[in-house]
């Protein structure tokens, strides 16, 4: 990953091999009216002679977000080339836009060792924190690259990222730089770790892995082997994983800083590869299975970001890791399982296995008395129908905590829609024909349903929220700061939050 800096330098003697600079589009939509320069851009054109807004005029550049084109400066800047980048138009950019475009910049320069992003001071009324902060993160995202199992690396040369700004702002640029390192890492973390090959994440290895992301940092491990487990009563966990020869693992990672009066618990679902068990996934329907841990990545990369930008609220992650396989030894369709709580649970679906892994979870989690808990789950595919690959689910017991969520994933740019905690119009379908629960219901409603079953394991009274991004940890389509694979979603949009408690 290039390294990124504030840069206060002049612009017009920025030595780095490409510069790149934001434009507006017209506010009339008429392509045919002139770009808005930014103040950057103008500074830049004057220096080198350019009429800059002819140039793009005559190439009929719309500046749309995220189009970009470079303009050579002729030797009139020690810049070999301008990246004019579209932020589309004034009255609709915001922090977000400042991030894919960034993101737009790295993927252009990925053959230049050096870029220099001019974009902090594109939007009246944002501080100078967010901005770079969003630029940063948009930068490392995009230069993002997973080439671990290649036999050949890709060439990519880009290894030195700035971010502009002027002297009396640099610190608070810095200070946004400095906290995008971390959450962008955070995400490209849980990109990695979903990008991995199934053989390689199996539920010990996982386990393990996560134990290495911690070192060094303020955070203490607890790993649940299987004898742990059956000890403990997490039959849900040991259900789902009984027919893998790689047995079923529970990690707790908790980050308690010195006076956080506030505990918040993040459970992840960590299904390392979901063959459906008995209830056999169609082979097509198995091609993007590696990802069914997306959760339990992104419990891990949230506790670990914590502990790094030393908030103040202490967080627990909750892994449930296991791999859904079907064997001699799986569970069956009509098996009862019994939950860490004691609820007898139905299963009528060992594809619907994420929430049986979850239940344990969550009274795991609850057990600890957080102030709040949050379970995020790559959860059904009725999200997807819902919502589709840019859009999460959101299902909160809590309206003030379903609103700062919602928050958060704005600021983040990870979309976020609340769904209803439906219990009078759903709640009688949890009900079992010969245990407490059923794991499945029929096909309507879902996503509700999966969002009841749940809740029916989070300890009465305490605000909870569910996130299910099925739909978003995964996208066939590179775009902007996701490229094709794991996005590593979410991530981001919890650590915005807890950045507010």
């Amino acid at each position: 990953m290039p390294t990124v800096d504030v840069v206060t330098a002049p612009l017009q003697a920025s030595g780095a091999d490409l510069l790149a600079l934001g434009v507006f589009a017209p506010a009339s939509g008429e392509r045919t009216d002139p770009v808005e320069l930014t103040p950057a851009a103008e500074l830049v054109a004057e220096a080198a002679g350019l009429d800059l807004a002819a140039e793009l005029a005559a190439a009929g550049f719309d500046a749309s977000v995220g189009a970009s084109l470079r303009v050579p400066t002729r030797g009139a800047l020690p810049a070999t080339s301008l990246l004019v980048l579209g932020l589309g138009t004034s009255e609709e950019a915001t922090t977000s836009t400042l991030r894919s475009v960034a993101a737009a910049a790295a993927l252009a320069a990925e053959r230049v060792e050096s870029v220099t992003l001019a974009l902090t001071d594109a939007l009246d009324g944002v501080a100078a924190e967010a901005a770079a902060q969003a630029v940063a993160e948009g930068a490392l995202l995009g230069a993002y690259r997973f080439v671990r199992y290649r036999s050949e690396e890709p060439t990519f040369t880009l290894a030195t990222i700035g971010v502009q700004a002027d002297a009396a702002t640099a610190d608070d640029a810095r200070s946004g730089v400095s906290a995008a390192r971390v959450t962008a890492a955070a995400q490209c973390l849980v990109r990695d770790l979903v990008n991995t090959p199934p053989q390689d994440k199996r539920p010990p290895a996982l386990a393990d892995r996560a134990l290495e992301e911690v070192v060094g940092l303020p955070i203490s491990a607890k790993v649940l082997d299987e004898d742990a487990l059956a000890a403990g009563g997490y039959c849900g966990l040991i259900g789902v994983g009984q027919g893998s020869q790689a047995p079923p693992r529970l990690v707790e990672l908790r980050y308690t800083p010195e006076g956080a009066t506030r505990h918040v618990a993040v459970v992840g679902k960590g299904i390392t590869f979901d063959t459906g068990g008995l209830s056999l996934k169609p082979s097509d329907a198995m091609m993007t299975m590696k990802m069914d841990m997306a959760g339990a990545a992104t419990a891990l990369a949230v506790v670990k970001a914590a502990a790094q930008l030393e908030l103040p609220v202490a967080v627990t992650a909750v892994l449930a890791l296991a791999e859904n396989m079907p064997s001699g030894t799986a569970t069956r369709v009509s098996d009862v399982l019994t939950a860490k709580d004691g609820t007898t649970i139905e299963v009528t679906n060992t594809d619907a296995e994420g929430r049986l892994v979850l239940a344990d979870a969550l009274v795991h989690a609850g057990e600890l008395e957080p102030d709040a808990i949050i379970d995020v789950a790559t959860l059904t595919g009725a999200a997807i129908i819902a919502l589709g690959d840019r859009i999460a689910v959101l299902m909160s017991s809590d309206d003030d905590l379903a609103a700062a969520l919602l928050d958060a994933g704005t600021t983040a740019g990870e979309p976020l829609w609340r769904l209803p905690v439906a219990t009078e119009a759903y709640g009688e379908r949890l009900e079992g024909a010969i245990a407490d629960v059923r794991n499945t219901a029929g096909k309507e409603a879902g996503t509700i349903f999966a969002g009841l079953f749940l809740h029916r394991f989070v300890p009465e009274g305490t605000p909870w929220a569910h996130l299910d991004i099925a739909g978003t940890a995964w996208t066939e389509e590179a775009r902007r700061e996701f490229g094709k694979g794991a996005t590593g979603t979410a991530a981001r949009t919890l650590l915005a939050w807890l950045g507010t408690q």
